[in-house]
């Protein structure tokens, strides 16, 4: 049986094509933001895919007369994970930011891949942060909401890096909790366990830099909900994951209500090609995944529509890799398909005292309509009433008026964001992912 109405906490997975956009609503004040694929062709009626900063701009809370986002946490600078967000830090302000030292690593050497023009902006970003925390640090002070930055993860050559110095409270490494999202405290109700990136990989491909968590919502009730997050991993890097959790005796933080199926349902997760060029199916990583699983886990793919057939050399997702999640699944979501292939809404994960669930159907339209009037009445409201309530609204909103920010770089890469994120219509040539 399900409430009445939507839980205080859960989770969004927004339709956004191939790439990944996911907002987990810890309570009124507090949400975070994992990525970030915000395309120009979604501000179109004639487009499925949402336009996911404007949307954020209406649900968010409003904090001294701004929307307010908590966090905004970066897996890794690739194009379809940070597309978007030179326009949602001109809109929103960001209490926090969660980096990982691939940025700084990347920026450094001249023979790695090119960034985006989101990516940069992201980075500049990151770097007035670090400079704005040193400054504050050096007074006996600290960065207040809007200037703070975490940066997750260790560099073999960190001393070469933008934050090197900072104090130990802005790091944080694999093997480690957090609870404190922009100086909120949420213990007890929200838990991020990193996973990765690993130190023996700063030098790896991108994809294997990504940061990787399991996010934890408890309702008041006891009641808990558990979502893994690996970004773009494949598959010997989550096995380390699973190794190293494992041999430490850490199981609970392998577990998982929810999986978003890593690098958008690719197949390298869980096929490698032997010498002959065959693709065998690497079975310890399907084994590692079901065994955490918790009675009733949904697997969410967040990615365009599956193919038909797979073709050689296509980027994900994969329909090889989909049939091998919906066998250890109770249920295999994609974004892009979710309800209505024309019409696609937001996948909601919602936790509370009934349980942790994909909320559907005729309840998620049904709590929207409540939490419109409720909202209508309440200068606060409850924040993940608000938020389904504008991902289940398929009509575009009216584009916010940006403010420009003189910290931000935005304008000295405006140009290039908007060649980036594209116009209204589909990309004529295909994205090359993790490249």
């Amino acid at each position: 049986m399900y409430s009445e109405g939507l839980p205080a906490r859960g989770a969004v997975f927004w339709p956004v094509g191939t790439g990944d956009s996911t907002t987990v609503v810890v309570d009124d004040g507090v949400v975070m933001q994992v990525d970030l694929h915000d395309l120009a062709k979604a501000d179109s009626d004639e487009n499925p895919e949402v336009a996911v900063v404007d949307r954020l701009v209406d649900a968010l809370p409003i904090v001294d007369g701004e929307p307010y986002l908590a966090t905004f946490v970066l897996t890794h600078a690739d194009k379809d994970h940070c597309l978007g967000f030179a326009d949602l830090l001109a809109k929103v302000r960001i209490g926090e930011l969660w980096s990982t030292p691939r940025l700084w690593r990347e920026y450094n050497d001249p023979e790695a891949p090119e960034l985006c023009a989101d990516a940069i902006a992201f980075r500049e970003e990151s770097e007035r942060r670090i400079e704005v925390t040193r400054a504050a640090v050096s007074v006996g002070g600290a960065p207040g909401s809007g200037d703070r930055i975490r940066v997750v993860g260790y560099d073999t050559d960190h001393s070469s890096h933008a934050y090197d110095d900072l104090p130990k409270e802005y790091l944080a490494y694999p093997g480690t909790s957090l609870t404190v999202l922009d100086g909120h405290d949420r213990a007890g109700v929200f838990e991020a366990f990193i996973h990765a990136p690993f130190k023996e990989d700063a030098a790896a491909a991108r994809n294997e830099t990504s940061l990787s968590m399991q996010v934890t919502l408890t309702d008041e009730s006891g009641v808990d909900g558990k979502v893994l997050l690996f970004g773009d991993l494949a598959h010997d890097t989550i096995m380390k994951i699973f190794k190293y959790s494992e041999a430490k005796d850490r199981e609970q933080y392998l577990e998982w209500d929810l999986l978003l199926a890593p690098h958008h349902c690719s197949k390298r997760v869980m096929y490698k090609k032997d010498v002959d060029g065959a693709e065998v199916l690497q079975q310890d990583i399907l084994d590692a995944f079901e065994r955490n699983a918790r009675l009733g886990a949904s697997i969410v793919a967040s990615s365009a529509v599956f193919p038909d057939v797979d073709v050689d050399g296509h980027n994900p997702p994969h329909l090889m890799a989909a049939d091998r999640y919906a066998e250890i699944a109770d249920e295999l979501i994609c974004t892009m398909s979710w309800v209505d292939e024309l019409a696609p809404s937001p996948v909601v994960f919602g936790v509370d005292a009934y349980g942790a669930r994909v909320i559907r159907g005729e309840l998620l339209e049904k709590s929207a309509q409540e939490a419109a009037l409720e909202l209508s009445m309440s200068s606060v409201g409850r924040r993940f009433a608000a938020v389904t309530a504008a991902a289940v609204s398929l009509a575009h909103a009216l584009p916010a008026t940006a403010v420009a920010s003189e910290f931000s770089g935005v304008d000295r890469v405006q140009d290039a964001i908007a060649a980036d994120r594209g116009g209204q219509s589909a990309p004529e040539n295909p994205i090359g992912f993790g490249r």
